[in-house]
């Protein structure tokens, strides 16, 4: 039987309160807004005495914002790991847009519902010195394969177009995993039964945007 001293116990009470408070903001900022929530609504929501509790415990606001998005692209990053593995040397553009996607919805499908990262990261992203924050936390060795990986399919396609479509394919991404969380959240219906099928469907319309014509310049 392991002793359990006092700094033993102290340590598991400052962890068990930093995963709440992370968990209370993420669903706060998902359901109202990033910037609509302050730290004293989710000290309070999150039952803490002390309203300070944010800040004792992350910092700023930004610090918390790093926190939530950490928590969850190390165990997206870590399906992404197996899956470019898995894929290898394939020439196939979609094996790769699978790269991209499947990691983000397996990852929600495990999560208790609801969720609420989708939805929290999609207003990260269109905000511009927040959306650094999450390529800084969340672009990795297994992301840099993927993308070098697809590039190596489309060695024709000039690099404009290649930029563009890669904003495209981002976007889509992004607000599409929002859209699928806010109308599970909500009990709407939705397209696709499984979070699974669901990504088939974002892996085919990505494809096409990558494999789909060019048309020349005027």
């Amino acid at each position: 039987m392991v002793a359990v001293t006092p700094a033993t116990a102290r340590h598991a009470r400052v962890a068990a309160t930093r995963e709440l408070l992370i968990s209370t903001a993420e669903r706060l900022f998902a359901e109202h807004g990033v910037f609509a929530v302050s730290n004293r609504q989710i000290s309070e929501a999150a039952g803490q005495g002390n309203n300070a509790a944010v800040g004792y415990h992350f910092g700023t606001k930004t610090d918390l914002l790093r926190a939530i998005v950490r928590r969850h692209s190390e165990p997206i990053a870590a399906v992404r790991r197996r899956m470019v593995d898995a894929t290898g040397d394939s020439a196939e553009v979609r094996d790769w847009v699978a790269c991209l996607v499947r990691p983000s919805t397996e990852h929600l499908a495990e999560l208790p519902h609801p969720t609420w990262y989708a939805r929290f990261g999609a207003q990260l992203m269109t905000d511009p010195v927040l959306r650094e924050m999450v390529i800084d936390e969340s672009f990795g060795p297994s992301i840099q394969q993927t993308l070098d990986g697809l590039n190596r399919c489309l060695p024709g396609l000039p690099l404009p177009v290649r930029i563009e479509r890669g904003d495209m394919a981002r976007n889509l991404l992004v607000h599409m995993l929002a859209e699928r969380e806010r109308a599970l959240a909500d009990g709407a219906h939705t397209a696709r039964a499984s979070w699974h099928t669901y990504a088939t469907g974002l892996i085919d319309a990505i494809t096409a945007i990558w494999l789909a014509p060019v048309t020349p310049a005027d």
